[in-house]
Order: C-alpha cells, then structure tokens, then sequence
C-alpha cells in the first residue's frame, strides 16, 4: 500500500512540474524579451505570479524591487479596506440646526451639514446619492420640522477629516484637475466641476464658456490655446490660493470633441452648503446670510457650530458598491477618502499618513515587510509610492476566500480579457489582477517604471507578457 502511495504522489508532483514547468518557461521567455526591449532600455521591470490557492510562486522576476505603483496601489487600499471596515460599512452624514425654531417657522440659528467623509455624496454614479436626491432629503427635512425661515447660515462641516486635503507627494500639475481633486469630511459631486471651453482654430486661445453647474463664487482666467489634432487633452487647472481666481493653462487639441475638462472643488463643503441654499431660496424659504463651510469660517476666526437637533442621517452606499466604482473608474479621490477612513475607525486622527500606518501595521502583522509597501497615498498618484510585485500580488492572493472576495473581483475593470486594475502615471504602467491558466487560479502584479515612447506601444509588450497566463 505504501508503494501505491508514493508511486501516486511521485505521479502528481511529475505533473505538477509538466504544468509549472511550461509556464514558467514561455513567462521567463516572454519577460526577457519585455526587459530587453528599447522601450524599457533604462527601465526598472518586474514581475509576480503567484497560485491563488496555496500562495506557491508561480513566477517570478525582480519581485522585491520597490517601484512606483500607478492606481494599482488602489488594490491594496480597498483590500485593505474591505478587512477593515467590512463591506457593508456604510458613512453617516449628519443634517441638522443649532439654536431654535420660533412659532413663527423661523430657525434662530444655523442650518448644518456635518460630513463624515462620505466620499459618494451628490456623486451620479448612484441614485441615491445624486446632488438632486440629496437636496430633496435635507429639503424636506427641514420641511418637516416646520422651518419657513432661517435667520443664520447654512453651513457645510468638513471639519473630521481635518484641513490637509491633499496626499504628500502630489504634484501641482494634478491637483487642480477633477483626478487629482483633494479630500474632505464633506465631499460634494466628487469634489469636482466641469468647465466648457469655447474653441477655435489652432494657437489661438481658448476662453471659458460656462460651467456645470454654475459656479458664481468663482473667477477663471484662461490661458490656454488651441493645439493640432491628435495632440489630445493638456489642459490642467490650477486652484485658487485664498482667492476666487482659478487658472487653466495648457493646450487643448481643435478634434477634441467633448470639450470641456473636469476640475477640481477648492472648497466641497461651501458648495454643499451654497447649493442647499440656492435650492432653499427658489422654493421661497429665506437664509439671512452667506453660506459658510468650516475652511471659511476658520479664515474669519469663527468656530464651527455644533448641531443641537439631527433632522436626518444620509447614509451612503455600502462600501461594496463603492468599491466596484473606485476600482472600475479608478477614483482617486474615493481611495483617498477610504485611506483616511481606516485611521478613523482605528481610533487615530484621520490623515493620509495615519492610514498608510494603519495599513501597514496590517499587512505586517500577515507577515509583508512594511518597507515593500513604502506608499504615501491610498490612491498610486504619487510618483514616491513605492511597492514590490511580490507584496501586491500576495494582497491579491489573500482576498480569496473571503465573505467578500466576489465584490472585490467583481470591482476590477477588464483589459485584455483579463480581470486586473491598470495604473499609469508619467512613464509608469502597472497591472494587477486574476487569472486562470489551465484551471489554476493565479494572482499577478507587473509594473514597468521609467520606460520610454508610447505608453500605448509599452501596454502591447505587457499584455504579450500576461497572455502567458492566459490557457493555451
């Protein structure tokens, strides 16, 4: 019987090695080609593959070089996320008043949104938490406290999340653009706005025509020219700094057809509140004074008020749900707002560098050495964000078999047929995902830094790599 025995576990490791064997092989072969490539010449290459199942290597290439992740780095986070918090974690915005209502229906007192990082609020992507929504609700609760009136403000609270919205390491150049849109404790629309160009022939400047919505408390200076066809979107918008003057600056080229770019919120809370009170006084209920947000109001020297009466909690979707957007659109703003989160609920401040720590005494604590998971954001736009393949593909490998897996693989785009997130930022392409290869389930990261040429050429030579993965 024992003889049976080994003869049949000598059978399955023969096998085992005639499946690895040929893989690892056409990978090695097709990585070295990748590596040779003029594209990637002065280029830092890496790749991992791991078995789903037993967390066996499968491949491996450079898998303990620190490299810039791109929004690869966003696994990480929601992975992170999803251990956490739990999926069905849901933020609680606060609506209320301080002070007292008089007989007559007028609040003597103020009217507060009290944010609590909800990153979707007045967000499209969700029927309930479109801007049109959210303003019915807190409209018709004050309605149905018999407020006819208010004699102070309304006043966006921003204040948990503190005042450092944006990440260390961002540079200018992104944060004024709607990808690059800083964090808040009460985010509105996603922190962002469009602005429609008006346009012309080529080298002559462009100049703005109007903004979606209508942003009245803001002045725009346009620099930017119209450029050739084919020379693509190299608009950027630069914020205000204490004043209302936003700058756009670049070129835009004449065959765009949207347009139009997308920019950042400089204050979300003050256009949550100026929006509730726009909507207010169309429907005749009167605010004697300017809307104020906890960033105004701290410029003035004024505290902000605590509210005394809760008229309704707006919950946000299940953290599921807006995992599948952060991952399938690549959210940077969503990652970040989760990032600051997971420091919350740990009972630390709520900063960016809190959550790096918290996710990193995490992942410690499952065996990944903090120094392979060297990031300063939630997000990857960081260009300092620096993981191993080895250290992300393990992530990766640790989410199966759990309550919430399917949510998490489900939140991953496709590209090649295969089901991973990309990430790319100046000269830096990412993937990390899943796939099966003669039945196997494996786990992948692959990043490219600092090549050269068409990011579009570099994204053919990865994907030559990863179809190796793919079943014969």
């Amino acid at each position: 019987m024992k003889i049976k025995q080994t003869w049949l576990v000598s059978l399955l490791f023969i096998t085992g090695n005639t499946f690895a064997q040929p893989l690892q092989e056409h990978l090695q072969a097709a990585f070295n080609r990748l590596q040779a490539d003029s594209q990637c010449r002065y280029a830092s290459v890496s790749l991992t593959v791991l078995d789903v199942k037993t967390g066996e290597t499968v491949f491996a290439a450079n898998p303990i070089m620190g490299l810039a992740t791109a929004s690869t780095l966003k696994t990480v986070t929601t992975i992170t996320a999803f251990n956490l918090l739990g999926k069905d974690f849901q933020y609680q915005t606060q609506f209320g008043y301080s002070g007292l209502i008089g007989a007559d229906g007028a609040l003597n007192g103020d009217v507060i949104i009290k944010g609590a990082g909800d990153p979707t609020l007045g967000s499209w992507r969700y029927e309930s938490t479109h801007e049109d929504h959210i303003l019915s609700l807190m409209v018709n609760a004050l309605q149905k406290a018999g407020i006819k009136k208010i004699n102070g403000r309304i006043i966006g609270d921003d204040s948990v999340f503190g005042s450092q919205s944006i990440p260390p390491g961002w540079i200018w150049m992104d944060v004024g653009n709607y990808y690059g849109a800083g964090t808040s404790g009460l985010c509105w629309r996603e922190n962002q706005f469009d602005i429609k160009l008006k346009t012309g022939r080529v080298d002559s400047p462009i100049s703005v025509a109007r903004t979606v919505p209508a942003m009245p408390y803001l002045d725009f200076k346009s620099e930017l020219l119209n450029s050739p066809a084919g020379s693509g979107d190299e608009a950027y918008a630069f914020l205000p700094v204490n004043s209302k003057l936003m700058y756009l600056r670049g070129t835009y080229a004449e065959d765009q057809s949207k347009k139009a770019i997308s920019v950042a919120l400089p204050d979300p809370a003050f256009d949550a509140a100026f929006r509730l009170e726009d909507t207010l006084k169309r429907l005749g209920i009167a605010v004697a004074n300017d809307p104020e947000s906890t960033g105004t109001l701290t410029a003035k020297g004024q505290p902000t008020p605590a509210i005394a009466t809760n008229l309704t909690t707006i919950l946000s979707p299940k953290l599921s749900q807006i995992i599948y957007w952060l991952n399938q659109k690549s959210i940077n703003l969503y990652a970040e707002q989760l990032l600051k989160t997971i420091a919350w609920k740990a009972g630390k401040v709520p900063s960016t560098d809190n959550g790096v720590e918290v996710e990193q005494n995490f992942w410690k604590a499952r065996g990944i050495d903090p120094h392979s998971l060297n990031v300063v954001d939630g997000s990857g736009l960081s260009p300092g964000d620096r993981v191993t393949t080895l250290t992300m593909a393990t992530v990766l490998q640790s989410a199966k078999g759990t309550d919430w897996f399917p949510d998490f693989y489900e939140s991953l785009p496709t590209y090649n047929n295969m089901k991973m997130k990309s990430g790319s930022i100046l000269n830096v392409l990412t993937y990390a995902g899943y796939q099966t290869h003669d039945g196997r389930e494996l786990c992948f990261s692959i990043m490219v830094n600092n090549f050269n040429g068409s990011s579009r050429a570099v994204k053919e030579k990865i994907f030559r790599v990863l179809d190796e993965l793919k079943t014969p």
